[in-house]
């Protein structure tokens, strides 16, 4: 009995001895560099900082870069007797197009920077200059994107585009050269690295391969437009493309090639764990600036003209605001909506334990969707009650909602391949939360499809289908955790009566599970 009652205490000290061992092996690699630690005399003097505030403002400026890119397709001019349709086959359908490459092009661009800030852990006034520089040519990009919208078949639109890329990796690639030049800014992992020569590399290897494309695709544009534009897109697609060929090549010779466990935050694999918490800051910044751009074409054009005031409505203010009703009304519909999608989405990202890469493209799609409803409003509210315009505004409206809440099903879908590593125990298939995220996940996606279906089928009443649809879904949300229980309760009632207190049993143990992280650590 004294012998085990002695044996965790040995253990302790076996365990101190081992971190002092591992402290005293730190020591003898920082005295084999003595640049290292004449470097890291200004860390001492407080003259660098955590990078965690420069981390969210970069954060939302690229969010509201990669967000405001709608607007001149929003404020496209469309006259009372112009066909929608047409409009959108001979305008929008292009603008819409380029708006989607380059709102992926700035994700990119965002992916790098947030792989660069998982190198370079502290910060100096010349790192935080360089930053200021790279935001600066990224604010830039929504005028490039203009000139390329409204001049698609003209090289020097893509040209500006892709001056911006380069320039933008040119400062971050500068920013990893300056960090390992003094290492007292790096990852402390890195810090303590015999081989930080590897780590530059595989970094600079990121944060090139965008700016290389564009530096070729800026030379095509002047042989061949539409080949330039090919090459833009094979800038968001490559990587993937290219590690779904290598994982079938693996899966197909049976073996996995296994990485370093140290390369796996600058990995691509697709099961590659992202930043969770920079993902869902990322995209709390499109779906605020988002809710936040519907507001100005109210306060630019809901306001009436003092003059028109006085002469037709003989100073009655409440009179002239009464012909601005559809566009109130549209506005109202279009922030409830913006708001229940990011409520679902957070909704979703409280469950998700770790996002994958996978789960993080589908993310950009949705997001590029959800950048699209100040489009969706903007055309709801412009044109005359029940005309043609109004009908296909209805559609593309829909049309938006779907793919925007679609995808957010697809990264749920996603999620649940790999769920032990992914979701929480609750909402995992049998859990007790599943079937009420699988509900809350499919609400948008099924109403925004039925809705558009019976604006086909009856057009005359198309705007009171996508109205009540609009005042609908926030009660439906508040419905949905009733119905969703009483279901289940009946369904455990009728089909396994004798198991549903061993279902209970079981949700318990699996709260108390840890977290697939620590379990695996």
């Amino acid at each position: 009995m004294d012998n085990e009652n002695n044996r965790p205490g040995e253990e302790d000290v076996d365990i101190l001895e081992h971190h002092v061992d591992e402290d005293m092996e730190k020591i003898e690699i920082t005295a084999r560099r003595p640049f290292l630690r004449t470097l890291a005399l200004p860390e001492l003097g407080g003259n660098t900082q955590s990078a965690h505030r420069l981390l969210a403002y970069s954060d939302a400026i690229l969010s509201i870069v990669a967000t405001i890119m709608i607007l001149p397709i929003a404020h496209t001019e469309i006259r009372p007797d112009q066909e929608l349709q047409e409009s959108l086959h001979q305008q929008l359908a292009r603008k819409i197009a380029v708006y989607l490459m380059s709102f992926l092009i700035v994700t990119v661009a965002w992916a790098a920077h947030v792989r660069l800030f998982q190198v370079i852990d502290h910060l100096d006034d010349t790192v935080s200059l360089l930053n200021l520089a790279c935001m600066m040519t990224i604010t830039f990009l929504p005028y490039t994107f203009s000139l390329m919208a409204s001049f698609p078949e003209m090289p020097f639109g893509i040209l500006f585009f892709c001056v911006c890329v380069i320039a933008i990796g040119l400062i971050q690639a500068l920013m990893v050269l300056y960090g390992f030049n003094n290492p007292y800014l790096l990852n402390h992992q890195i810090q303590m690295s015999e081989n930080q020569l590897f780590y530059r590399e595989h970094i600079l290897k990121i944060i090139a391969r965008g700016p290389i494309m564009c530096f070729f695709a800026g030379l095509l544009a002047f042989l061949s437009v539409p080949l330039a534009y090919t090459v833009l897109v094979l800038v968001i697609f490559l990587p993937h493309l290219l590690k779904l060929i290598k994982w079938v090549k693996e899966r197909s010779r049976g073996s996995v090639e296994e990485q370093p466990r140290s390369l796996d935050l600058f990995s691509f694999h697709l099961n590659e764990p992202l930043s969770k918490e920079r993902l869902e800051g990322f995209s709390d910044g499109v779906y605020a600036i988002v809710a936040t751009l519907l507001i100005l074409d109210i306060c630019e054009n809901s306001v009436p003209d003092p003059t028109k005031v006085k002469e037709k409505t003989n100073n009655s203010l409440l009179e002239a605001l009464s012909e601005f009703g559809p566009a109130f009304l549209a506005y109202f519909g279009s922030f409830v909506t913006v708001g229940l999608l990011w409520f679902v989405h957070h909704s979703l990202f409280l469950c998700v334990t770790k996002s994958t890469r996978l789960m993080g493209l589908l993310n950009t799609f949705s997001l590029a969707f959800v950048g699209g409803l100040p489009l969706a409003y903007q055309l709801t509210s412009e044109f005359n009650v029940k005309s043609r315009n109004e009908l296909k505004a209805i559609q593309v409206s829909c049309f938006i909602i779907f793919f925007a809440s679609i995808f957010q099903f697809a990264i749920w879908t996603a999620a649940l391949f790999e769920e032990r590593e992914t979701l929480h125990p609750s909402v995992r298939y049998g859990g007790k939360e599943h079937a009420f995220m699988f509900a809350k996940l499919s609400l948008y996606p099924c109403v925004s499809l039925v809705t558009f279906f019976l604006t086909c089928f009856l057009s005359k009443f198309s705007a009171a289908f996508f109205h009540l649809m609009q005042i609908i879904v926030p009660f439906a949300f508040l419905a949905l955790r009733i119905l969703v229980a009483v279901t289940m309760v009946i369904i455990q009632k009728i089909t396994w009566p004798s198991r549903s207190g061993d279902v209970v049993l079981q949700d318990e143990q699996d709260a108390e599970l840890p977290s697939p992280s620590l379990a695996d650590d």
